[in-house]
C-alpha cells in the first residue's frame, strides 16, 4: 500500500521532468548542434556576425580563430565561439 501511494506522489514529478525536458533541454540541445556545424561549416566570403555586433566577412577559417575582414583595410582574428551566426545572402 505505502509502494503504491510512494509512485502515485512520484508521478506529477516525473510527469513535470518530462514535459521541461521536451520544452526546455532539447531544443536548446538542437540549437547547440547547429551552431557548431554552422561553425566548422565557416569557409572564405561566408559574411558573419560576431557576439559584439560586428558584420564581418571570413578571410579564412583557422583551427581555433578565424580571420575576418571588417573592411578594406581592417583584418583581424577572432576565436571561433565568437561568431554569433552566419548572415545567408538572398
Amino acid at each position: 500500500m505505502q509502494n503504491a501511494d510512494f509512485l502515485t506522489s512520484l508521478l506529477p514529478l516525473v510527469v513535470l521532468f518530462a514535459i521541461f525536458y521536451f520544452l526546455v533541454i532539447r531544443p536548446q540541445q538542437k540549437q547547440q548542434k547547429a551552431h557548431a556545424a554552422m561553425l566548422a561549416a565557416l569557409d572564405k566570403g561566408d559574411k558573419i556576425i560576431t557576439n559584439g555586433g560586428l558584420i564581418c566577412e571570413v578571410i579564412k577559417a583557422e583551427n581555433d580563430f578565424i580571420k575576418v575582414k571588417l573592411n578594406d583595410d581592417v583584418i583581424v582574428r577572432i576565436a571561433r565561439e565568437f561568431v554569433a551566426k552566419k548572415i545567408e545572402d538572398k
